[in-house]
C-alpha cells in the first residue's frame, strides 16, 4: 500500500492514480479516501492525477492516540503534498475535509496550490458561540460523542439517513451506499473518530479562510441536515476572496455520492477554467 510517514511516526495511506495536474481530496468524518470514488474515477479518466488519503485514525492509516486535531490533520496533508512534490494542485475537501483544506492553506500557504474546492464543508465554525450565533449548540456534538461511545456501529448506520437525505420524500435509498458508509466508519479507530468530533465542530477556520488566495469553488446542498448551509458555505463564500458559491437545490450532505454526476461536472468545469 502507498504510505507516507509523518514526523510523529504516523503512517498515512493514500491513493495516487493517473497523470496530469494533481487534484488532492480530503474526506469527511468518519469516512476514508473511498468516499471520493466517483470523483476520482471521473477526473482520472478525464486526464487528471487524483490523490486521496485516509486521515490519521481513519481507514488504512495508523491509529495514533494523539494528533487527532485540525492542525495535525493539515500538517499530515502538507506532508503528503511535500512528499509527492505536488505543484499547481487543486485541493478538494468535503465536510471535515474542507476544514482540513482551509487549515492547510492557513498554515502552509498556497505555493503548491492553484485552486481550492470546499464541498458541504464545516468552515467557518460549526459551534454556536457569542460571535457565531447561527452555529449548533455544544449539546448537538455531545450527542454525537455519546452515540459513538455507546454503539458506534449502530450510530453510523443511523447517521446514513440524514447524511444522504434518505428521510426525504421521494429519496432513492441505496443500501449499498449505507453499507459502504458503515464499513468506512468502522475502519476508523474509536479514539480517532471521537477526537475528530471536537476538531470539526470547535475549530474556528475564519482566519484560514481569509488566507485563501486562490480561486475557490464552494458547493453545498440547501437540504444539508448535517452542516447548516447558512452558517457554513454561505458565510465562507463571504469570507474567501475569489470564491464562487453554487447551491444545489434539495441536495443532502452526502452530495458527492447522491449528486455525483453534477459534482463531477462542476469540478471538471472549475479545473478547466
Amino acid at each position: 500500500m502507498n504510505m507516507i510517514t509523518t514526523k510523529d511516526g504516523t503512517k498515512i495511506y493514500f491513493k495516487d492514480w493517473g497523470t496530469g495536474q494533481p487534484v488532492v481530496f480530503s474526506h469527511g468524518w468518519p469516512l476514508t479516501a473511498d468516499a471520493w470514488d466517483a470523483q476520482m474515477l471521473f477526473l482520472g479518466e478525464n486526464g487528471y492525477r487524483v490523490i486521496a488519503h485516509d486521515r490519521r485514525g481513519h481507514g488504512r492509516s495508523s491509529q495514533p492516540w494523539n494528533g487527532n486535531d485540525m492542525d495535525t490533520y493539515a500538517d499530515d496533508l502538507g506532508a503528503l503534498v511535500e512528499t509527492l512534490d505536488l505543484k499547481n494542485a487543486t485541493l478538494v475537501g468535503h465536510s471535515t475535509g474542507g476544514g482540513e483544506v482551509a487549515r492547510y492553506i492557513g498554515r502552509h500557504g498556497s505555493k503548491r496550490v492553484s485552486k481550492a474546492v470546499l464541498i458541504a464543508s464545516v468552515p467557518p465554525l460549526m459551534l454556536k458561540t457569542k460571535n457565531n450565533p447561527g452555529g449548533l449548540p455544544i449539546s448537538a456534538f455531545d450527542q454525537i460523542r455519546a452515540g459513538v461511545v455507546a454503539d458506534r456501529s449502530q450510530f453510523f448506520k443511523d447517521l446514513t439517513t440524514p447524511f444522504y437525505g434518505y428521510n426525504k420524500p421521494g429519496a432513492k435509498i441505496s443500501q449499498g451506499v449505507r453499507d459502504s458508509f458503515w464499513l468506512q466508519g468502522m475502519q476508523a479507530s474509536i479514539k480517532g473518530v471521537y477526537d475528530c468530533i471536537k476538531a470539526f465542530s470547535e475549530t474556528d477556520f475564519t482566519d484560514d479562510l481569509k488566507k485563501i488566495d486562490v480561486p475557490t469553488l464552494i458547493l453545498q446542498g440547501d437540504a444539508d441536515q448535517i452542516v447548516p448551509i447558512d452558517d457554513a458555505s454561505r458565510l465562507s463564500a463571504k469570507i474567501v476572496k475569489h470564491s464562487t458559491l453554487k447551491v444545489y437545490p434539495g441536495a443532502p450532505h452526502g452530495m458527492c455520492t447522491t449528486h455525483a454526476d453534477q459534482v463531477n461536472a462542476d469540478l471538471l468545469a472549475f479545473l478547466k477554467t
